[in-house]
């Protein structure tokens, strides 16, 4: 919008989900689902051979990949858009300067943008065993012996799968009763089923209270049903979440207040009019996606807030766990809409039913779609399968649009795909809110004609 615009970074641009996220955890994933699949191919009559993980090569591959998108978030990109680019620690003064490195910069508006960084439980003795975080476990160059997971959310989880496909032994201690606690419960069992099958090692109901060291090794000491366990490790990765990165900027003095996140209204809009948040650090999610939607609002707003501004729009937020088969979801489940008391019907499709799923080998998983009662309304969509992720789209759109099932069902898919899969459930839909009266008519008409 031919605004003046300064970017400030302390470390790699990209920030974590170029370098240490969403990118080279996803390549590692690569990595160890082709291991899989190596692994499962003689099932299709195809004999891979002995399957042999080069580690080192493995991570030479992720660093490849993060390399390789490295470019669309560098330094030059953005100086070639004509942002000014400048690398040091920025700290907010006031609300119109931003000292750089002691440097004052001054300005109108400013977008606070920092992320969020890993929660490192304060368990006793954690300093000294050692551990990994999320932004740390990329330095390794040797594949970890005993790989101990803490933490049973989407991080924990898809490390650990990925690690164990890898031939790492991984044991992964959740403190929840479950994995993946914001999902359904069904999806909790799909996906702890598919990672034991792939030899983790998963321990709910298991709380940490220490790490404690015995002759040469490390262990992980844990409270499980009234009883307490020890559980050996070479390596430790902590994965217990992640938490808004606030320290150091200037929040504090300025009187902004934090309450976890950086506070802000509807319109991203701190204590400060002009002093805006969006990302990790003004949450409520830990998205991407969402940080890209919000800092649409938040530079809009910030530029022209005095005049017209857009309150944020949370309405239909995606979210998938790269698990696999992954698990994708827009909007409510069961368990939530049961929490907040919202009545809804349940429409699923199988994809063992799936002839696209059948001749991939990969029939497992299903689709879940709420919608409101006896109304086509999609209230939310649950999918766990192969390319869920992708397959997700197609009811973040229909809910953003206002699109009901009967506008997926009269959409022509073409076969054999993964996306017929969303037609089907929105056919079971159909099928469960037939026109009874019409169809009894249409029998006595179809009666006579026969005569």
């Amino acid at each position: 919008m031919r605004a003046k615009v300064t970017l400030v970074e302390s470390d790699a641009m990209g920030g974590d989900c170029l370098n240490t996220g969403c990118v080279p955890s996803k390549a590692l994933i690569h990595a160890a689902r082709l291991a899989a699949q190596a692994r499962g191919a003689s099932r299709v009559g195809v004999d891979a051979g002995d399957i042999r993980v080069d580690f080192r090569a493995v991570m030479d591959s992720v660093r490849r990949a993060v390399q390789a998108v490295a470019p669309h978030d560098s330094m030059e990109r953005y100086r070639g858009l004509g942002v000014d680019v400048q690398h040091g620690h920025a700290r907010i003064v006031s609300p119109w300067t931003v000292e750089i490195d002691g440097r004052p910069v001054t300005t109108r508006a400013i977008v606070i943008a920092t992320g969020a960084e890993p929660v490192v439980p304060d368990l006793p003795g954690l300093a000294e065993g050692g551990y990994l975080t999320s932004e740390t476990l990329w330095q390794l160059q040797d594949p970890p012996g005993r790989l101990l997971i803490l933490g049973g959310g989407p991080i924990g989880c898809e490390l650990a799968q990925a690690f164990a496909r890898l031939g790492t032994q991984v044991i992964q201690v959740q403190s929840q009763g479950r994995l993946l606690v914001r999902e359904d419960d069904e999806v909790s069992a799909f996906v702890r089923a598919r990672l034991s099958a792939d030899g983790v090692d998963v321990r709910t109901d298991c709380r940490a209270v220490a790490v404690e060291r015995d002759g040469g090794q490390y262990a992980l000491v844990c409270d499980h049903q009234d009883r307490r366990a020890r559980i050996p490790f070479d390596t430790l990765l902590v994965a217990v979440g992640r938490r808004p990165r606030v320290a150091g900027f200037g929040l504090e003095e300025l009187g902004i207040p934090v309450t976890g996140t950086v506070d802000t209204d509807a319109w991203l809009a701190t204590l400060y009019p002009n002093i805006y948040a969006c990302g990790d650090v003004a949450g409520p999610y830990q998205f991407t996606h969402v940080a890209a939607h919000q800092a649409w609002y938040a530079a809009v707003n910030a530029l022209f807030g005095s005049i017209w501004r857009f309150r944020v729009d949370y309405a239909v937020i995606p979210a998938v766990t790269f698990v696999d088969p992954e698990v994708a979801r827009v909007g409510l489940n069961d368990r939530e809409a049961q929490a907040r008391g919202i009545p809804f019907e349940t429409t699923r499709y199988e994809l063992d039913d799936l002839d696209r799923a059948i001749t991939e080998d990969q029939a497992h998983g299903f689709v879940k779609v709420l919608t409101a009662p006896g109304k086509d309304r999609i209230l939310g969509a649950t999918i766990v399968g192969q390319h869920a992720g992708e397959m997700l789209a197609e009811f973040v759109l229909a809910m953003r649009h206002g699109l009901g099932l009967e506008k997926i069902l009269g959409t022509i898919h073409a076969y054999p795909t993964w996306a017929e899969a969303n037609k089907y459930a929105a056919g079971n839909w159909k099928k469960a809110h037939a026109p009874e009266p019409t169809l009894r008519w249409l029998a006595r008409y179809h009666a006579w004609r026969r005569k």
